[in-house]
């Protein structure tokens, strides 16, 4: 394989799927999970009590199922090989679901409270060795496993939406984490396509939620002191550093602004701006209704009435013919691609 590495911080680490896999919570992101794990032929069984969940979770495999046939991961001669996906029974709470399961996704609403009430139902009915991976957004995982009975299973997988298409997520251990949790939750996920990046601090956000947030900030002080509309500062992104971003990070960008002398020339040129006051990344300004309002009404516009189903389909769409270019190109992303084909390839 030629070229830089897609990512210096992602684990390479082989590993067989896991025989059985279970979702607790089928919001979005756990839908998700359970879509590219019934793709890579692993039965999932899910556990919400939500009259809407089997909606969820058989609009998502529709999504997932057309990317991957798209991405010619999936053809009607490999379709017989997608596991079941089953909704368990919601008077059993999570124990139907969690029985047997090597791999155990929690999927709750990002409140720590919630989220140590799942594990104590999950532990009451989970495999001894069975690893539990928290799809928290930024909660620490000490903070996740602190009154675990057995802590030394809990992990962060934190993944990116669409589940099914992106490959990163981020692989965090907690304070009383094992390092045989941290090393099969790797090889899992590299098994299933994607590219685990082992966090190795404990901190909140991570490391790709921290750079989103920052950016984030910036953007609604941009809106909110009237600089920039909410389209214009997507457009800022899309047309512009977001194509460099999608396959070249920040860093290695900027080594190619620096011309001949590469990043040592950037960092000399432009080190001084840093010191300018242009953000304001540590503050964020007051959500207020008015404010929230202008957002929405942005946003609205912005989106001309499409429903969100509708701009889903679309940044699916987007997302595979990128995907299908950054592997043609062996780069980036395009390399967790070819790796899943050929995962695909072996299994069927």
């Amino acid at each position: 394989m030629t070229g830089p590495s897609p990512a210096g911080g992602l684990a390479a680490t082989d590993g067989r799927l896991p025989e059985r896999v279970a979702v607790v919570g089928a919001g979005v992101i756990g839908a998700a999970w359970a879509a590219r794990w019934a793709l890579c032929g692993i039965d999932v069984a899910v556990a919400d009590p939500s009259p809407d969940a089997a909606r969820m979770i058989e609009s998502t495999l529709v999504a997932a199922r057309t990317a991957w046939r798209r991405l010619s991961l999936l053809t009607d001669d490999t379709s017989a090989a997608e596991g079941v996906v089953r909704i368990a029974d919601p008077d059993a709470g999570c124990a139907a679901a969690v029985a047997g399961a090597e791999l155990i996704h929690e999927c709750v609403p990002e409140r720590l409270t919630v989220k140590q009430a799942a594990y104590a139902e999950i532990e009451a009915a989970a495999a001894p060795d069975a690893v539990i991976a928290s799809s928290t957004s930024g909660i620490r995982p000490s903070d996740l496993q602190a009154e675990m009975r057995h802590p030394q299973r809990l992990v962060v997988g934190h993944p990116f939406n669409p589940v099914y298409l992106l490959p990163l997520v981020e692989v965090v251990g907690g304070a009383r984490t094992s390092e045989a949790a941290i090393g099969r939750a790797i090889g899992w996920f590299s098994a299933a396509g994607m590219s685990p990046l082992r966090v190795r601090s404990d901190i909140d956000g991570f490391v790709a939620d921290r750079l989103m947030e920052a950016l984030w900030r910036e953007a609604l002080w941009l809106v909110h002191d009237g600089v920039a509309t909410v389209s214009e500062i997507d457009d800022a992104m899309r047309l512009g550093f977001g194509l460099r971003w999608a396959q070249m990070g920040v860093f290695q960008t900027y080594a190619t602004a620096g011309g001949e002398g590469g990043f040592r020339h950037f960092v000399e040129h432009f080190a001084p701006t840093l010191d300018l006051p242009w953000t304001k990344l540590t503050d964020v300004p007051e959500l207020t209704p008015e404010f929230v309002a202008t957002l929405i009404a942005q946003s609205d516009e912005q989106s001309g009435g499409q429903p969100v189903a509708e701009l889903c389909a679309a940044r699916d769409r987007n997302l595979v013919d990128l995907l299908l270019a950054l592997e043609a190109n062996d780069w980036g992303a395009g390399r967790s691609l070819a790796a899943l084909r050929e995962r695909l390839a072996d299994r069927r």
